[in-house]
């Protein structure tokens, strides 16, 4: 894992077009789709299906909106909800990540039955998003500006 591998601060919000609308606003912001929909995660206490729906953004550097799910760990809470890395082998950088400390508090395999992502809450409250750069050249289209440009 590196430093350089950081592609994303994450933000869930209970109301994703007044987030969109201010950031915008404020700080020049413009986004991608929203994106998601029904996905099988696995959570310290078993298996779940999550209506996860996000949009990045195409404005760097790159934010990412996650529509609330009350009662999981995707709850509005003030402030930056996660940091997204790109992993080159999610699994052994999950385990790295284990033996410092930080707890499993989802992931999600491929279909191919590899880690697609995983997120990891440190002891002090860092909760780090694991992600498959595998995953890159179809993400990449969530940030793509309207008509193919950035």
């Amino acid at each position: 894992m590196n430093a350089a591998d950081l592609f994303h601060l994450g933000i869930v919000t209970t109301d994703m077009v007044a987030t969109r609308e201010q950031l915008g606003v404020l700080f020049g912001y413009q986004w991608g789709p929203e994106v998601g929909g029904r996905v099988d995660v696995t959570l310290p206490d078993g298996p779940a299906v999550l209506d996860l729906k996000c949009a990045y953004s195409i404005t760097v550097p790159r934010l990412e909106l996650v529509r609330e799910i009350p009662g999981t760990m995707w709850s509005a809470a003030p402030g930056i909800h996660h940091v997204g890395y790109w992993s080159d082998d999610v699994a052994a950088d999950a385990a790295d990540l284990e033996r410092q400390g930080f707890l499993c508090e989802a992931s999600r395999s491929g279909p191919d039955g590899v880690p697609f992502f995983t997120f990891h809450r440190s002891p002090w409250g860092l909760l780090i998003e694991l992600v498959t750069r595998a995953a890159e050249p179809g993400l990449q289209t969530c940030w793509a500006a309207p008509g193919g440009g950035v």
